[in-house]
């Protein structure tokens, strides 16, 4: 069993930045993929982000590409989501996961809001 809360989110203007952090514990995380998903209100939940724990290899959605940074503290156990130049279409509940196959999640967080006006 993996926990994941997620934290950083807000209400910030288009442009500005915001760190988004997850922290996850009850399991060593060395076999696992952690990912940032996000949901719209009236849109399906939709990848943005992840990172392979072992070796740090990173995966993009391209309409965040260049924009958004993952990463992750392997000693505190934390993953990252650095947002850069946000618009207004990232606006979202922002969740974090854990699961041992990249195409399929076990471990979800309760999310967290990034409202970004224009």
């Amino acid at each position: 069993q993996v926990q994941l809360v997620e934290s950083g989110g807000g209400l910030v203007q288009a442009g500005d930045s915001l760190r988004l952090s997850c922290s996850a514990s009850g399991r060593t995380l060395s076999s696992y993929f952690m990912g940032w998903f996000r949901q719209a209100p009236g849109k399906e939940r939709e990848f943005v982000a992840r990172i392979t724990w072992s070796n740090g290899i990173t995966d993009y959605a391209e309409s965040v590409k260049g924009r958004f940074t993952i990463s992750r503290d392997k000693v505190k156990n934390l993953v990252y989501l650095q947002m850069n130049s946000l618009k207004p279409e990232d606006t979202a509940v922002y969740y974090c996961a854990a699961g041992v196959n990249y195409k399929s999640y076990d471990y979800w967080g309760q999310g967290t809001q990034v409202t970004v006006s224009s």
